[in-house]
């Protein structure tokens, strides 16, 4: 009996491909299978930008620095849970996460703190920031204004993707409608604003987390892609010009093949999805992604085997046209990556991009018949997918109606069978496992952040305009209650120092929260 072998999304691979796929696309051509770019990486590498920051704005600045003495070249900030679920540091629902698994963030005086001796004009900046991404925008704008940037050349990525954080990750504060809501106001505004700013990253990555598949993976971003395009558009928003700001966040992770098929899929999927709502513009319906290797591919057993783990996600987001990448540090399965672990995640990337001769030809697997029959399964399986996400009235609904949750803990489930029951092996955790291993050094922060925070908002509540800042609160309350834009009284609140916190409070007595 011939030996059946599936990839996790349930796509059977053939022991060998002999029909050649008639293709005759070209990179920088639309559907953009082969990539947005004609010349792709042989003029410019991807974008390396590591994802990092913890404790407080002062450690976080340090890191940056540090990352990029190294050769980063552009930041991505992580958040801690409070500033992501819109509480200040001195709130009690904050004990115990400040500063832990991101940087805290209450103020615009964090935020200076945060990129001092950085210039916002000269390097782009990802946010991993969603139910308060509005605000984070805003501190970042006012920070450039302080440092006399010209907002028309300031770019970077807000995450800013709510729709996964219903269905995957649980960062939320509000209704899904308002949250909606947020996100166009966001787009607008920075079409006239900051025009290079990336207005959403609209992520997968999360959704793999959670436990989805690729092909989960792919449809439900592009669904939930969809939706935002819907709602800009409602809003009478031009596709041509927003669209354009629209970017995307993808996991990579171990099967090297079907990972760079699900990259490709995505591509031409967003270019038809587009264009099917009458984007006429190139750029307006060209895929621009960034991946981050697979967080919950990392074991805590064994961990130095995760700097090959990272190294192979690494080949496939880049054979994938990724246009920038993060890469894991080796011991995050155990704490937050040390410096030497996260100098390691660069140097893989740094060794991709400059020893392996990736970049020397554009899209290097096209026309593999592996490949690009693999590709046409991805896309095939996704849209089956996204059909039935549509038949349940889009996005939105499929995740008020828990579709998308019963998904992605289905997969989530069947994936960790198979780990148990040794059908899927896992190298040092289910096979070739050791009895005794010496600890890693590991990186811990100290509870101590959130008295060092709470004493910073004592010292600015002490010292800004206080009368004004209730005012601007009581302004961006009643303007809630209306169809106003609300990221410029967003913008000239934090200006004037009220805190992350007071709001995203002054929002939930308007909106309240979702539960």
């Amino acid at each position: 009996m011939e030996n059946i072998i599936k990839t996790d999304a349930g796509i059977t691979i053939e022991a060998v491909y002999t029909q050649p796929v008639p293709m005759n696309e070209q990179p920088g051509e639309f559907p953009f299978t082969r990539g947005v770019h004609a010349s792709m990486y042989r003029d410019k590498l991807w974008t390396m930008r590591q994802y990092a920051g913890f404790s407080t704005a002062e450690a976080s600045n340090q890191r940056y620095h540090y990352l990029l003495s190294q050769g980063v070249s552009g930041l991505s900030v992580a958040f801690d849970l409070p500033t992501q679920i819109g509480y200040d540091s001195d709130h009690p629902m904050s004990e115990g996460e400040v500063g832990k698994v991101g940087v805290a963030i209450d103020s615009l005086e964090d935020m200076e703190r945060l990129f001092q001796g950085i210039d916002l004009e000269k390097i782009t900046t990802s946010m991993t920031i969603n139910a308060t991404g509005f605000i984070l925008l805003a501190l970042y704008i006012a920070l450039a204004k302080r440092q006399g940037a010209d907002l028309k050349k300031i770019s970077g990525t807000i995450q800013n993707d709510i729709l996964k954080e219903y269905a995957a990750r649980g960062t939320f504060i509000y209704p899904p409608k308002p949250s909606m809501r947020l996100i166009t106001d966001i787009f607008d505004y920075c079409s006239h604003e900051v025009p290079k700013w990336n207005t959403i990253s609209i992520s997968g990555y999360h959704i793999r987390e959670a436990g989805a598949n690729a092909v989960q993976e792919l449809a439900f971003t592009l669904a939930n892609g969809k939706a935002y395009l819907e709602a800009a558009q409602a809003k009478g928003l031009d596709i041509n010009v927003f669209a354009r700001r629209l970017s995307f966040f993808f996991n990579a992770h171990n099967h090297l093949f079907e990972e760079v098929a699900k990259f490709r899929a995505a591509r031409r999927m967003w270019a038809h999805i587009t264009t099917s709502l009458g984007a006429t513009d190139p750029k307006a319906q060209m895929m621009r992604f960034h991946t981050q290797t697979g967080g919950s591919t990392l074991t805590a057993q064994q961990p130095h085997n995760n700097i090959v783990r990272v190294a192979l996600q690494t080949l496939a987001a880049t054979l994938g046209g990724t246009q920038s990448l993060h890469t894991n540090g080796y011991d995050e399965a155990l704490s937050l990556p040390t410096e030497a672990a996260a100098r390691i995640a660069l140097r893989t990337q740094q060794i991709v991009g400059y020893e392996s001769g990736i970049a020397d030809t554009v899209d290097p697997l096209a026309g593999s018949y592996y490949v690009e029959a693999l590709t046409n399964e991805v896309e095939s399986k996704a849209w089956e997918l996204i059909n039935r996400i549509d038949a349940m009235g889009g996005a939105v609904s499929a995740i008020e109606q828990g579709f998308v949750q019963d998904e992605i803990a289905r997969s989530a489930y069947q994936y960790q069978r198979d780990v148990e029951n040794g059908k899927k092996v896992i190298v040092g955790v289910n096979k070739f496992t050791v009895e005794e291993e010496v600890a890693p050094e590991l990186f811990r922060i100290d509870d101590s952040i959130r008295q060092i925070q709470t004493e910073k908002l004592q010292l600015l509540k002490s010292r800004r305009n206080n009368e004004l800042v209730m005012s601007l609160l009581q302004r961006l309350e009643n303007a809630a209650h209306t169809t106003e834009n609300l990221m410029p009284i967003v913008v000239e609140a934090v200006e004037n120092y009220c805190t992350l916190g007071e709001i995203a409070d002054t929002l939930r007595k308007v909106w309240g929260e979702h539960r």
